[in-house]
């Protein structure tokens, strides 16, 4: 079962798989075992260093399906071509959002509409 509120004890940790020290990777993981969602691979060291979470990102993709915004979708975001950031759609009072984790704010819930304006694209993966 998802509750929001244990997130508001995660780190955000580069790497980070292991809660509560994750990485924007690490929160999809987890929540999507808290939704109780097939496991995702964890992609234990991959980090966006030398463009690795978008190496993986795409390679991994071809296994998933391309959707709209649901809950327990996976989030790929777009910095020019390259996926630099991830996160994963929850429902919260009804609304979706998108849970993230950064370095300085750790995660965070934006509603939909907001966090895709921060991107040049976003796709969404189940």
């Amino acid at each position: 079962m998802f509750n929001p509120d244990k997130y508001l004890s995660v780190i955000w940790l580069k790497g980070g798989r292991t809660y509560p020290k994750l990485d924007c990777y690490g929160v999809i993981t987890e929540i999507r075992r808290d939704l109780g969602l097939v496991l995702w691979p964890d992609f234990a060291g991959i980090t966006k260093d030398d463009d690795g979470l978008d190496v993986e990102a795409r390679g991994f993709m071809k296994a998933l399906t391309a959707c709209e915004p649901c809950e327990g979708a996976g989030v790929a975001c777009y910095a020019g071509s390259v996926v630099t950031h991830v996160g994963i759609v929850v429902k919260l009072n009804g609304e979706l959002y998108v849970a993230e984790c950064n370095p300085k704010t750790n995660v965070t819930f934006l509603p939909l509409v907001r966090f895709k304006r921060r991107f040049i694209k976003v796709e969404f993966w189940q």
